[in-house]
Order: structure tokens, then sequence, then C-alpha cells
């Protein structure tokens, strides 16, 4: 583990790969909402960016206390053996390896992971589970993303006695942005939390550290830091184990 000079514990999250623009240049990036970087910050943690690596996921997590796996595009249905709905969106293939291989050498490490939005359904589908591609085919509603670029809100309630509710209450208010969500569950997960509409919003592994996916965006409330702060104080776990 390379040390940061400080006590705060290194906290690993996945990047998307964009085409984007800025000054003068139009060019393929590595890109990161802030909010994700100030939500570790806040929390206690020293975050840094993983970008798109291939064959170097065990190395990027020997090098971190923690992972976050983010937001972005919807997950490619080959990565689960389906063919494409209509209303799928683009896909990255390239990203959904290499955040399954995060996921995997981070399980297999001990590392803390916490999955958002996309990065549950990653973490389902790197344990072999499926998604709902569109999740309005089965709710009938779309309130879980109402427009382009504007979030929902959804009542979620926490299943009793599980890490999650340890962290938030049984009941919560959330933020959220998707029209897909996990469908068949991934292999030891558990369903933690469903939105009213019966929607799976939270997923966890027993028996690991702290493994939890979560479908909404905590990053997005400025207020209630609870869940990144409860990752950070896991990694701070795995940080003093490391230095003994």
């Amino acid at each position: 583990m390379v040390s940061n000079g400080c006590d705060r514990p290194v906290v690993g999250i996945s990047t998307y790969v964009e085409q984007a623009s800025w000054g003068v240049w139009n060019r393929e990036a590595a890109l990161l909402p802030y909010v994700y970087v100030s939500g570790v910050h806040r929390a206690g943690g020293m975050p840094v960016m993983l970008p798109v690596l291939p064959d170097s996921a065990d190395t990027a997590v020997s090098t971190v206390d923690a992972v976050v796996i983010a937001g972005g595009a919807d997950v490619d249905p080959a990565r689960y053996g389906r063919s494409a709905h209509p209303a799928l969106g683009p896909v990255q293939p390239h990203r959904d390896v290499w955040e399954e291989e995060l996921i995997r050498c981070a399980l297999r490490r001990g590392t803390p992971v916490l999955g958002v939005c996309r990065g549950a359904q990653v973490l389902n589908v790197a344990l072999g589970g499926t998604l709902h591609q569109h999740l309005p085919d089965s709710v009938r509603h779309r309130r879980h993303q109402p427009a382009p670029a504007e979030f929902g809100t959804s009542e979620v309630r926490v299943r009793p006695r599980t890490r999650l509710a340890a962290v938030l209450g049984e009941r919560v208010g959330v933020p959220c942005y998707h029209h897909q969500a996990i469908d068949e569950i991934g292999r030891g997960l558990e369903v933690v939390a469903r939105a009213e509409d019966g929607t799976v919003e939270a997923v966890e592994l027993p028996g690991h550290r702290f493994a939890i996916g979560v479908q909404w965006h905590p990053e997005q409330d400025a207020v209630d830091n609870r869940l990144f702060a409860a990752l950070v104080a896991a990694a701070k776990e795995v940080r003093g184990e490391h230095r003994a």
C-alpha cells in the first residue's frame, strides 16, 4: 500500500470514458463527476481516479483501500447473455470488462466495494446476475428517470438487520436516475432494499467486509453522506491491517 502522507484511506473510483471538450480540446477522456470526489473526501477518504486500464485491475486494487464503481452508460447485455432491447443506450464493453475485473479483484482481496447505480448493476453481472434493460416495461412508469438529466426520487425500504440498514435505517428517500435495474440476482448477493414499486434498490454480499451496490446516487446528496462514511470506515480497517 502506497502511503498518502496522512491517515486518510485511499478510495479508488472508476471513471467514465467519454469524448469531452475543454479549452481548445475535444478528445477522449477519463471523466468523473466531481460529486464522487467530494463525497469521498467529505467522508474522510483520499479519492483517486481509476481509468480503464486493461489487464491492470489487480494492480489497481492493490494500491487502494476501497473501490467505488461509479455510474454511467448502460451495461452491455452481451455480458449476461441477452440481446439488446430497443431502448438500450450506448454501451462501453471495455469499461464493463474493466469494472467487473475490479470487482472480482476487490472481492478476492477483501477490499471494500461500493457500486453506485450502474456500479450496482455491474456488481450483479460480475457475479452472474442479469438486468432489466428497460425498467418502464415492468413498472409502467418513468419516475426512476423522469427526463434527460433530471433525477427522480425513490422511497426505499431497507431490510432490517442488514449492513445497509445499520448505515441508513430501514426507510430512506434517495435520488435516482436509471432506466435499468437488477433482475436475476448474482451468486451470493442478497437483496437488501426495494423501491415501493418492487424495483431492487440495493444488494450486498454477506460475509464480505463491505460489498454493497445501491441503485440510487448517494453522491448527489450533499447532506446525507452516511454511505460514503461507512465505506471509508471499512477502508480505514483495511489500511490499519496493512500497516500492522
